[in-house]
This record gives structure tokens, C-alpha cells and sequence, in this order.
């Protein structure tokens, strides 16, 4: 079975990422992916980098994000698809988690030395300032200076997180999971947005949106999913790297059942998650019927865009103007928005009712 779609990696502006976004791009293509996206944390400015290299190696590619949410005090990661990665909605997004994280890291800090594991700034910094998210102290930070720490060589705590030990597969990430993520003991509170918001942020700025590897957040509550159906999903990532068969097989099912978008993602980071390959999700099913999924949902979105009254009120207005521009001996439509307003009326009034050919 051909794998050659990937929607789920993250680049050097996710905190936890590695590779700037036309690397991961030129990957892409040595890998054989002919449908990707970059959604990294929280973060939409590899989208345009990626996009203009994707294009010029005939690479589908879908701009996208991963935000952090919430739903019924639980942690979640809702990716969207098809966004307008231009909008200044998510520069607010960033800006928002930026700002807490710096904060946060601090507190990290705290609870860390709590522990009894000694770390201090400058060997945060050390790490954290060569990437994107000089202030934000992960988890995977935290792990990649202990377990580089020649004091710590035997420590018991970390054992597990070096070659041979249990969780050595992707060590970085795997210390994340057991110490800093909710309800761990370095966990520290971030105020997300609800659910409920990231999914409307998603759909204001024309993209679909889809719940991440919902077998690692949701564990133990799987009931609460079909709620999450009800406030606007439109898909559920089935295949992930996180997920086994078992979990895969459920959400495929629940996407049928509830007639979702089915997606599959890598979740790559680089050297966070070192175990994890471009292009493998587990997926079982074949690609070209998730791809088919996809077009078709950007396409009905540009249909409803179009058929909206707020833009054929846009194009009715332009095609007035084309009129008075024309008869001016003006050609071209020059006011901001004037394209778009013109291809929005060309494409309406192609769309006007003609008479039904004879039987």
C-alpha cells in the first residue's frame, strides 16, 4: 500500500521542532510525500516558506496549525487545515502562548529542582535560544540538558531514558510525557482556548478542523468524544505515530460513523521524537481516499465562501464597478480587494441559472 501523504510535522518555529521549514520540505520529496503540512504548535510562519518550496517541487502542500485547546479540563490538540495562514488571528495565537511561556518556564524550573535534579538558566538557554521559542523551557529541554549532565550518568531517575532503558526510543519526548505534561509533577498550567474557540478561530479563517492523535490526549476518556463531535469537528487524525492498531481501528470507525474527515500524521519533530519517520502514521487504509477527503473539503469551503451573502454582496459591488470602470475606459479594478471582489463576481455569474438543455 502506498503512503505518500503526511499531515502532521512540526519545523523549527514549534518549540519542540528541529528543521527549518524548506528542509523539511526537500525531506518530503526524498521521502516520496506528494501531500504534506507543517502544523506546528501554536505557530503559522512556516506555511509560507514551505508552500513556495512545496510549489516548486510539485508538492501538494495544505497550510496548517496545531493549537493548544481545552475540553472538559482536559488537554488537546486541535489541528486545522486549509487555514489562512495570513490572518492576523493567529499572530494572536503566538503571541498569547508566548508570552505565558515565559512565565511558565520559571515555574518549570521550580519543580524540576524540586526533584532534586539540579539545572539552571544558562543551560536552558543554551538550548532553547538557537530555536524560534528562545524563552519557552519544554520538557524535551529539560531532558536533552539532564540527560547531557556527566553528574547524572547513573542517575536512577533517567535510567529509563538512555539506550537500552524502556523509554530510550525517543528519549526527549518520552520525559515530556512523564514529567511535565498534565497532571505530571512538572506540570505547569497554560490558559488555552476552549475547544470550542480553537475550532471557530479555525473555521473564521477557512480551514477544517481536526482532533490530534486523540488516543494519546484522550486516554481513558474516549467517551468524550462524540461531545467534541457535536461543538464543529470536521475530522479526526485515525493514524498517528501515537497511535496502536487498536486505537487507529477505533477512530477510523468513529470518523465513519460520524462522517469526519480522516487524516494521518507523523507528528515528526527531529531530534525530540528521533524514532519517528516522515510518512509513518500507521495508516491502513488506502492514501488516495484521504486525499480525496481533503480536496473535496477545501473545495465545498471555497463553494460556501463564494455563495456566502457577504461576498456576493462583494461581487455585486464589483461587478457594478467593473461596469462604470468600463465605460470609463478603465479595465483593470484598482481599489483594495478590487480581485478578489472581480473573481468572485466572474465566478457567480457563472453560476447564474441557464436554461435546462431539452431531453
Amino acid at each position: 500500500m502506498e503512503h505518500y501523504i503526511d499531515l502532521h510535522m512540526h519545523s523549527m518555529y514549534s518549540d519542540d521542532g528541529e528543521f527549518p521549514p524548506v528542509e523539511l520540505v526537500r525531506m518530503c520529496q526524498q521521502t516520496g510525500i506528494r501531500m504534506m503540512a507543517i502544523s506546528d504548535h501554536n505557530c503559522v510562519k512556516a506555511n509560507e516558506e514551505a508552500l513556495k518550496e512545496a510549489n516548486r517541487l510539485n508538492i501538494q502542500y495544505i497550510p496548517a496549525i496545531e493549537l493548544d485547546c481545552t475540553y472538559q479540563s482536559v488537554d488537546l490538540h486541535l489541528l486545522g487545515y486549509w487555514i489562512n495562514h495570513k490572518s492576523l488571528d493567529f499572530e494572536r495565537v503566538e503571541y498569547n502562548i508566548r508570552t505565558q511561556e515565559a512565565e511558565a518556564s520559571q515555574e518549570r524550573l521550580k519543580l524540576t529542582r524540586m526533584l532534586g535534579l539540579d539545572v539552571t538558566e544558562d543551560e536552558l538557554t543554551a538550548i532553547s535560544g538557537k530555536g524560534y521559542w528562545k524563552d519557552a523551557w519544554t520538557g524535551e529541554v529539560f531532558a536533552e540538558v539532564l540527560l547531557h549532565k556527566p553528574e547524572y550518568a547513573g542517575h536512577e531517575m533517567l535510567h529509563p531514558y538512555r539506550v537500552g532503558g524502556l523509554r530510550s526510543d525517543n528519549p526527549y519526548v518520552n520525559f515530556y510525557w512523564d514529567f511535565y505534561a498534565q497532571g505530571k509533577p512538572c506540570y505547569v498550567k497554560t490558559m488555552y482556548p476552549s475547544l470550542k474557540d480553537g475550532i471557530s478561530l479555525i473555521k473564521d479563517n477557512g480551514g477544517k478542523a481536526v482532533l490530534a492523535h486523540p488516543g494519546i490526549n484522550l486516554q481513558n476518556r474516549y467517551d468524550l468524544f462524540d461531545e467534541m463531535v457535536t461543538l464543529g469537528i470536521d475530522g479526526v487524525e485515525a493514524f498517528s505515530s501515537y497511535h496502536d492498531e487498536p486505537s487507529a481501528k477505533h477512530f477510523h470507525g468513529a470518523a465513519r460513523k460520524h462522517s469526519l474527515l480522516t487524516t494521518c500524521g507523523s507528528d515528526f519533530h527531529g531530534k525530540t521524537k528521533p524514532a519517528i519517520r516522515l510518512g509513518e502514521s500507521g495508516c491502513f487504509v488506502g492514501q488516495h481516499e484521504i486525499e480525496r477527503q481533503l480536496l473535496d473539503a477545501k473545495k465545498q469551503e471555497t463553494l460556501e465562501d463564494l455563495s456566502s451573502p457577504k461576498n456576493q454582496a462583494a461581487a455585486k459591488r464589483s461587478h457594478s464597478e467593473v461596469e462604470k470602470r468600463e465605460s470609463c475606459g478603465f479595465v483593470g479594478l484598482q481599489r483594495r480587494g478590487g480581485k478578489r471582489a472581480f473573481r468572485l463576481a466572474e465566478v457567480l455569474r457563472s453560476k447564474v441559472a441557464k436554461p435546462a438543455a431539452s431531453s
